[in-house]
C-alpha cells in the first residue's frame, strides 16, 4: 500500500490528495479490507484535524478528497453554538465532554441531556445550565454537511463499475470522529449506500501502518534473499 501511494505521487498526485490517499489507506487496511481485490471500497476516516474520504481498489487510490474537517472543528462548532445560544463561555474540554456523552448528527430515539458550567458572558461569574441532544445536532449541522459533501463529490467521480461495488461493500467509517453518535446512519441516509463504523475506530490508521511496515519489511526480507541466492550461485 505505501508503495502504491509513493508511486502515486510521483505519477503528480497532488499534496492533499497525497495524504487523503495514505491516511484512508492505512485506515481501511486497519479495518480488516483486503486493498488488492480488484473492487472498490470507499473510507471515510474522522480524525482530529482532517476528514480523509477515499475509493480503493488493486491496492491503489482511485478518488480521495481531504478536508481539513474533523474531530476538532466539531468542539469549535460547540463552542460556538452555546456562546450564541446560551451567551456561556465554555472551554474545549467541557465540549469535548458534551460530544461524547450526548453528541449526535442524528436524532436519537430518546432525548438526552447533560448539565454543564461555563462563563455568563452578561455577568462574568459562572453559570449551570442543561444542553440537550437535539442542540447537538444544530451545533454540528456546518461540519457535518461538510464531510457530507465530501463523501458526495467522491462518489461523483468514481467510476460507475466501482460505485456498484461501493453499493454492495458499503461505506467504512474510521477514526475517533466516527464515533460520534448516528454519523453512519447519516452518510448512509443521504447516500443510500449501506454505512457502518469499523471495530476498533480509533485504532484502525496506527493497526494499518503497523501491517504495512511488516509488508514493507517482507518485501525487503525476501528481496535480500534473493541477492543470496544470486551471490551462492555466481
Amino acid at each position: 500500500m505505501l508503495l502504491s501511494i509513493l508511486l502515486q505521487a510521483a505519477a503528480g498526485l497532488s499534496i492533499g490528495k497525497l495524504g487523503a490517499a495514505l491516511g484512508a489507506g492505512l485506515a481501511a487496511i486497519g479495518a480488516g479490507i483486503d486493498i488488492s481485490l480488484p473492487d472498490g471500497h470507499m473510507i471515510v476516516d474522522i480524525g482530529g484535524g482532517t476528514t480523509d474520504v477515499a475509493v480503493i481498489s488493486l491496492s491503489g487510490v482511485v478518488e480521495s478528497a481531504s478536508i481539513k474537517i474533523a474531530g476538532d472543528q466539531f468542539n469549535e462548532a460547540v463552542i460556538k453554538y452555546i456562546r450564541r445560544k446560551h451567551n456561556v463561555l465554555i472551554g474545549e474540554r467541557t465540549a469535548e465532554e458534551l460530544k461524547m456523552s450526548i453528541g449526535c448528527v442524528y436524532p436519537r430515539e430518546e432525548e438526552q441531556t447533560m448539565e454543564i458550567k461555563g462563563r455568563d458572558l452578561m455577568t462574568g461569574l459562572p453559570r449551570a445550565f442543561t444542553v440537550s441532544s437535539s442542540e447537538m445536532i444544530e451545533a454540528f449541522e456546518e461540519p457535518t454537511m461538510r464531510i457530507l459533501e465530501a463523501v458526495h463529490s467522491v462518489l461523483e467521480r468514481t467510476p460507475p463499475e466501482l460505485v456498484a461495488d461501493i453499493s454492495n461493500n458499503g461505506i467504512v467509517m474510521t477514526g475517533g470522529g466516527s464515533l460520534i453518535w448516528g454519523i453512519d446512519r447519516l452518510i448512509e441516509q443521504h447516500t443510500g449506500i449501506e454505512t457502518h463504523v469499523a471495530d476498533d475506530a480509533i485504532s484502525c490508521v496506527a493497526f494499518g501502518t503497523g501491517k504495512s511496515l511488516e509488508d514493507v519489511e517482507s518485501m525487503q526480507d525476501g528481496t535480500m534473499n534473493l541477492s543470496r541466492r544470486k551471490q551462492m550461485n555466481t
